[in-house]
């Protein structure tokens, strides 16, 4: 595992990138770090509610070409 990086990616979450083009390029494009991120952000979170909306919200943000989540202060697992 590379220093700094943690999570596995959910299946469902790897899915969802898998399916949108744009989201994939994204993907592929930033660090491992970076990915790290967004995959703790996805998941660190208590309610099933939740995680669907961080879910949702990260997908439409890696389409845009985001390469962190925002107003995030980072993964504490690292």
């Amino acid at each position: 595992m590379k220093k700094n990086v943690v999570h596995k990616i959910p299946k469902d979450f790897k899915a969802k990138i898998d399916a949108n083009q744009k989201a994939l390029l994204t993907w592929k494009d930033i660090t491992p770090l970076a990915r790290n991120e967004w995959i703790c952000w996805v998941i660190s979170v208590k309610t099933k509610e939740t995680r669907g909306k961080h879910l949702k919200r990260a997908l439409g943000d890696l389409i845009n070409g985001k390469r962190r989540p925002c107003c995030w202060s980072g993964c504490p697992h690292r």
